[in-house]
């Protein structure tokens, strides 16, 4: 039996938008009265749309081509400026409706100011925000670090999502910019690519020109095992998985899969573990005691774990203490503020703490913003990041 489509939603949704665009159109006719305006922004408005589900219809044969992702992002930055617009329209309007006075223009035409504003913030997260990298250094104190590794600084990178670059100059600023910072050490937290291994292939010569002198590390996230994709079968799947790994190499990462290595100065060391990807709702693949193993509890201990929640529901909680947690994956939902004491993203209704450090009974967790961009091609507010973090010993 043939199963019945549901097509209320769909109704529901395309009365809202019609409520919601012929709103607009109030305000607009409040500025001018010009009989082409309501069949041309109707005509806009029916084009932006049916680009949209054009572009959805044909994802199925020609992936997220550049059609898609023009379609896409010209209808989201409409729809949020819109409700920009309305958000600043309507209190205004309940007022007057109450009080019996008619529509301020004034206050139309800065409800229109702000969605010129809106769109022109969106333009530039899509054009510069996304390559804006900027570098972001934390300095940690402990009890317990190793004499000679006071003063030990690491560089921190996540989420490149290799598949979403287009500008291979502002990559190399990226790059420049981690080179410079000459850190002891490097490490890569995960989310290489979006779906596919051949994703980084045009990216190796750029970014295997990162070295530092105790190495290049790094470990998977949840993009890298090509889960969000359709397969032929297991066997194209474990395959991509498999060459990924070897990109690793051949950028001059040593991929950490449950296993730690040791770092020395002197006579001294401390821990460096790695987890395969482990969050909630993202897979849980990573097994932190294997990592772990011949592992003393007295030992200075830093981990690479890509998903936050790992750190939350797992590490924090571990008898035997790590002292530094490194992670990535929110990507700050690449919108939000950071400014003028206001730290705010959408992201903060999923995660609690979704961006650099957090401290639990002397167990830390730096969370990279990420380098790269998905899904939506930009960042507003939240600029991609090059984390620094300096070890220091704790004075006595």
């Amino acid at each position: 039996m043939k199963r019945k489509t549901n097509f209320l939603p769909f109704v529901v949704i395309a009365i809202l938008f019609f409520l919601i665009n012929s709103y607009v159109l109030s305000g607009i006719h409040t500025l001018s009265t010009h009989p082409n305006i309501t069949p041309a922004f109707w005509t806009f408005i029916v084009l932006i749309t049916a680009a949209l589900a054009y572009a959805m219809q044909r994802m199925r044969d020609n992936g997220m081509d550049i059609f898609f992702k023009i379609a896409t992002h010209a209808f989201l930055v409409l729809f949020v400026a819109e409700l920009v617009f309305i958000l600043m329209l309507l209190p205004a309007d309940v007022y007057r409706l109450f009080a019996g006075k008619p529509r301020n223009g004034y206050w139309v035409e800065f409800a229109a100011f702000l969605f010129i504003l809106t769109i022109l913030i969106f333009i530039y997260g899509i054009i510069k925000g996304k390559y804006a990298y900027r570098v972001i250094k934390h300095t940690l104190f402990f009890d317990d670090l190793p004499q000679s590794f006071d003063g030990f600084t690491i560089t921190q990178i996540s989420d490149v999502h290799a598949g979403s670059f287009q500008n291979p100059k502002a990559v190399q600023r990226g790059i420049d910019l981690i080179k410079a910072q000459q850190s002891d050490l490097f490490v890569f937290t995960g989310d290489l690519v979006n779906n596919k291994a051949e994703e980084i292939k045009p990216w190796i010569s750029y970014f295997s020109q990162i070295k530092a002198p105790f190495g290049q590390f790094s470990i998977l996230g949840n993009h890298d095992y090509g889960d969000y994709i359709k397969w032929e079968n297991e066997s194209e799947k474990s395959a991509n998985l498999q060459q990924l790994k070897k990109y690793h190499q051949e950028l001059g990462f040593r991929l950490l899969l449950d296993e730690h290595i040791t770092l020395h100065k002197g006579a001294e060391q401390i821990t460096l573990a790695g987890v395969e990807n482990w969050g909630i709702g993202f897979g849980q693949r990573g097994d932190l005691n294997k990592a772990m193993i011949n592992v003393q509890s007295n030992d200075f201990k830093i981990l690479l774990s890509h998903d936050p929640t790992h750190w939350d529901e797992e590490v924090k909680k571990l008898p035997t203490k790590i002292h530094l947690t490194l992670s990535g994956h929110t990507h700050g939902m690449q919108f939000g503020i950071e400014a003028l004491g206001i730290k705010w993203s959408p992201v903060k209704y999923r995660y609690a703490h979704w961006a650099g450090i957090a401290s639990k009974n002397g167990r830390y967790l730096n969370i990279n913003r990420g380098f790269g961009f998905l899904g939506f091609s930009g960042r507003i507010g939240i600029w991609p990041e090059i984390t620094v973090i300096e070890l220091k010993r704790s004075s006595e």
